[in-house]
C-alpha cells in the first residue's frame, strides 16, 4: 500500500517515514506539483482533513491512502496560542526559527520565563472508502531560553512532563515515544493495518 503525505515539510516527513518503516511513504510533492492548501479549519482535525482531501482529489489516484497532519502548540499563559496557528506564528511565510523567537516574545511580553504547554497532532486519513482522523497530545513546558538544536519547530523550547531537557536536546529514541505525533501515528498504524 502506497502511503502518500499531504506535507512538503521535511521535519514530518522524516519523522512520520522513521515511525511507518514497513510502508511505503512518499511525500505528495514527489507525484505532483506542490500546490497551495488553505487551511481555513477551526480545529486541528479540520485542517488534517482539509488538507488530506485536496491531496487525494489532486492525486486522483484511488489506490493511495493520503495522510495529512495538524500540529502545534498551546501555551497556557497564553490562552491557548498560538494553536492552530502555530505554523504561522510570526507570519504567513515564517520558518521554525522566527515562529520560536516570536513564542519566546510573547512569553517575555507576559512577564514569564516559562508556561504550561502542550502539543497536538491530529492526523487524518483519507482512502477511496473512508475518512478517519486520530489525535495525540504531548504535556510539558515552555521555556523562554531555547536549548539544543535538535527536532524543529518549537522543539527547543518545551520541555516534556518528567524530564529536564528541551526536545531539542533529547536523543530521537527517547523523542520518538514521547511524541504527539508518535501517539497519533500509532493509532493512525492501526487504521492504516484494516485498509
Amino acid at each position: 500500500m502506497k502511503i502518500v503525505l499531504a506535507t512538503s515539510n521535511k521535519g514530518k516527513v522524516k519523522e512520520i517515514q522513521a515511525m511507518c518503516e514497513d510502508h511505503e511513504v512518499i511525500p505528495y510533492s514527489e507525484l505532483i506539483e506542490p500546490f497551495e492548501i488553505i487551511e481555513d479549519g477551526d480545529s486541528f482535525k479540520e485542517n488534517a482533513l482539509i488538507k488530506a482531501r485536496a491531496v487525494f482529489k489532486a492525486l486522483g489516484d484511488e489506490n493511495v491512502v493520503v495522510i495529512a497532519d495538524d500540529s502545534g502548540i498551546s501555551v497556557d499563559a497564553l490562552d491557548g496560542a498560538p494553536g492552530i496557528y502555530s505554523a504561522r506564528h510570526a507570519g504567513e511565510n515564517a520558518d521554525d526559527k522566527a515562529n520560536l523567537n516570536k513564542l519566546v516574545q510573547d512569553l517575555k511580553d507576559k512577564g514569564v520565563e516559562s508556561s504550561r504547554a502542550y502539543y497536538t497532532a491530529a492526523i487524518a486519513i483519507v482512502s477511496r472508502d473512508a475518512e478517519f482522523c486520530v489525535h495525540g497530545w504531548m504535556y510539558g513546558d515552555v521555556i523562554t531560553s531555547p536549548r539544543g538544536d535538535g527536532g524543529f519547530g518549537y522543539d527547543p523550547m518545551f520541555i516534556p512532563l518528567g524530564y529536564e531537557k528541551t526536545l531539542g536536546e533529547l536523543e530521537s529514541e527517547i523523542k520518538k515515544n514521547l511524541s504527539h505525533r508518535a501517539k497519533a501515528l500509532s493509532l493512525a498504524k492501526v487504521i492504516l493495518q484494516t485498509l
